[in-house]
């Protein structure tokens, strides 16, 4: 099959590989997807460069957790029902060392979710990882009826799902965005309001972006922190308010979160309330450009690998 890799870290265009090599069979309890499309994603840039000091961990790596495809093969203790199924999948390469940008992926079967009739390939590939943190984010602690969700960032690939869950859970939807073009991605996602970060006075409009703007008992749901790796936090304020901070990360989530979210963002995509943006598509032989598209954080929306 053709697929890419790297072997080390480093620099997309010096490290990153695209060639031949023996494609994968499913094991006990898992399908191989045929990919269609594979989505590259911040973490998958973080992992190439080795951002955190802790190696590869593998001799060779496929990257990419994120992508979306036919399934044309089943292992031990999975339904043959399941062969000819489209199917969008996550985390192909957490904790594993292939992924996504590759012919085939085999991935246990559960990582595989049906793909709404529809719903094409590319947009499959869109939602793994941001979606199912988006979706942890918004909803981990519990019905969102009647409360207020700030979203910051309201224009990203995980802020833009946030703002669409919270939406259509019936939270009244506030998005701190950059610009006027990310005004309309928030306003498009579902958000009631915008602030402009740069131009408005976000501390007068919304009491304070921080500790003031958060009622008692209310919730911080964090998962990046690029800016700064050891924040610190306004501890008494969050404490006489008796905030719960809560640290998402979407290799980790418990089982019966990613069940709850594979339901969820399959009923949102049927129902059109999901509508992540493409802002590029390369082919596989192309797939440095595509890192480079991502690391340049001026994507305007999800970077996709077109597979076959």
């Amino acid at each position: 099959m053709r697929a890419a890799w790297y072997e080390s870290a480093g620099p997309a265009s010096e490290v990153l590989s695209v060639g031949e090599m023996e494609a994968p069979r499913s094991g006990p309890e898992e399908v191989l997807v045929r990919v269609s499309a594979s989505g590259a994603n911040p973490g998958d840039v973080k992992k190439r460069a080795d951002w955190i000091g802790l190696g590869i961990g593998y001799p060779r790596v496929i990257p990419h957790s994120d992508g979306a495809g036919e399934i044309e093969g089943v292992g031990e203790g999975v339904a043959s029902s399941r062969i000819g199924e489209r199917v969008w999948v996550w985390g192909a390469q957490s904790g594993r060392p292939f992924g996504t940008a590759a012919e085939y992926v085999a991935l246990p079967d559960k990582q595989a979710v049906a793909l709404p009739e529809g719903v094409g390939f590319e947009v499959g590939a869109c939602l793994g990882i941001p979606a199912r943190t988006a979706h942890r984010c918004v909803f981990a602690e519990g019905p969102l009826s009647g409360k207020t969700v700030l979203v910051a960032g309201g224009a990203g690939a995980v802020g833009g799902f946030a703002v669409s869950f919270a939406k259509w859970g019936g939270a009244e939807v506030i998005a701190s965005v950059g610009s006027e073009e990310q005004a309309e991605v928030a306003l498009e996602a579902g958000a009631g309001h915008d602030l402009n970060y740069r131009t408005d006075d976000v501390v007068a409009r919304v009491e304070e972006m921080d500790t003031e703007a958060l009622a008692p008992l209310g919730t911080i749901a964090a998962y990046s922190s690029d800016a700064e790796a050891e924040p610190t936090l306004p501890f008494w304020p969050l404490l006489f308010k008796n905030a719960t901070i809560r640290l998402v990360g979407s290799d980790d989530l418990p089982e019966a979160a990613n069940r709850k979210a594979a339901t969820d963002i399959t009923t949102y995509l049927e129902s059109g309330v999901l509508r992540p943006r493409i802002a590029s598509r390369y082919p596989l032989a192309r797939i440095a450009e595509a890192y480079e598209a991502v690391e340049s954080g001026q994507s305007g929306g999800r970077v996709i690998l077109d597979i076959d």
